[in-house]
């Protein structure tokens, strides 16, 4: 076990070529260094907290949902019925035609009846506004409260000239910060595959991945300043996009499209500005000048440059939802939001299904004689002269 530990913890890996181990240790009484064993702390920190949200939404965010009319319950539920439920279970939620067909003359129910039944069906299924409502509210509470408590860092960091490369004593202040960062990105990558799944899923999953190791890399390497910089610029923008959420989610239309403006200019110059020209501009290049590369220097820039690809592909996806927004006059649906479609979608869908439906009965009725003089003057269109 030691072996492998020596193996791991190699001093040629983790640091530069003129640093070693002995150069981070705490030097004098008071004067404390990061570690690495600290990080094991964050591990039932993470459980912990995950036990906080439970019971933050669901006494906290559920009842505020509850003032805002958001109720649990499904509007409109399908009725039960044993061989629809077979097909959706086992077969397809989303049956074509030919299944249709199959299953209208199977039970001898018409074709748009089945259609609708299968719509009421997912919905049962689909994540209703009051779970989003209270998962939002929850990362806007952590988000709000820890970037408030981690701009006193900032602060400090603006006024270092290189933060990648300046070590850091260990203040209380600082490790809660780190210990309190880590355990809620350990605790997001577990609750992830319990949370409304989102069409970014993967995206999310390696950036809470790359995050973690970020984080945990920077504090065992004693670049705790880089790392908080990181930290702060990511929650920044954060606890706006949950605000927006909110007030989407609580129908303030108004208030959605101020805080999506506000959060969009955000995002866009704390990852698509500060953070490739303060944060990758100091790992990347000046270190590269004052230090040299060394081998954990290469992981922990290429993890930099996949947040990077991340920020990327996130500004593209708001930028769609601004067009949108321009275009309709209003912030719609999020891009990122659950695989199935929205309850509006369905609303709209289920209208659709109601005029096409009286369309056609206006036109049985037509084709029935309603009008005598139409189905007289159809008869005798056929009749051909001899």
């Amino acid at each position: 076990m030691a072996a492998l530990s020596a193996w791991f913890w190699n001093e040629r890996f983790w640091l530069p070529y003129n640093v070693t181990w002995a150069d981070l240790a705490d030097r004098a009484p008071g004067v404390v260094y990061p570690k690495a064993g600290d990080l094991v702390t964050a591990i039932p920190l993470a459980v912990g907290m995950f036990a906080v949200r439970i019971l933050f939404e669901r006494f906290v965010a559920s009842t505020c949902a509850r003032s805002l009319h958001l109720h649990s319950d499904v509007e409109r539920r399908a009725q039960p019925n044993a061989v629809l439920e077979k097909v959706f279970l086992s077969i397809t939620k989303n049956p074509d035609s030919h299944h249709l067909d199959g299953l209208s003359k199977q039970l001898d129910w018409e074709v748009r009846k089945v259609q609708r039944w299968f719509r009421q069906r997912r919905n049962q299924d689909k994540p209703n506004t009051h779970i989003k409502f209270c998962e939002s509210m929850w990362r806007f509470t952590f988000y709000s409260c820890i970037f408030t408590y981690g701009f006193q860092f900032l602060c400090e960091i603006i006024k270092c000239r290189f933060p990648f490369l300046s070590p850091k004593v260990l203040t209380p202040a600082l490790y809660r910060y780190y210990m309190i960062e880590l355990a809620f990105y350990w605790s997001l990558m577990f609750s992830q595959f319990t949370d409304i799944r989102r069409k970014d899923f993967l995206a999310m999953f390696v950036h809470h991945l790359a995050t973690v190791v970020l984080i945990s890399f920077s504090y065992a390497n004693n670049m705790v300043r880089v790392g908080t910089l990181v930290m702060c610029v990511h929650d920044a923008s954060d606890f706006l996009l949950e605000a927006a959420k909110l007030a989407n989610y609580a129908k303030y239309q108004r208030l959605c499209d101020l805080l999506f403006i506000i959060f969009s200019l955000t995002f866009f110059v704390t990852r698509l500005v500060v953070f490739p020209i303060w944060v990758l501009n100091s790992t990347m290049f000046e270190s590269w000048l004052i230090v040299g590369p060394f081998p954990s220097w290469w992981l922990f820039n290429v993890l930099l440059l996949v947040l990077q690809v991340l920020h990327i592909i996130w500004s593209y996806l708001i930028a769609r939802i601004a067009v949108k927004a321009i275009l309709r006059g209003k912030v719609c649906n999020d891009v990122r939001s659950d695989v199935e479609s929205s309850s509006e979608d369905e609303s709209s869908s289920a209208a659709l299904d109601q005029t096409q439906t009286k369309m056609m009965k206006h036109a049985q009725k037509v084709e029935n004689g309603t009008n005598g003089h139409c189905t007289a003057t159809r008869s005798r269109s056929y009749i051909t002269p001899t």
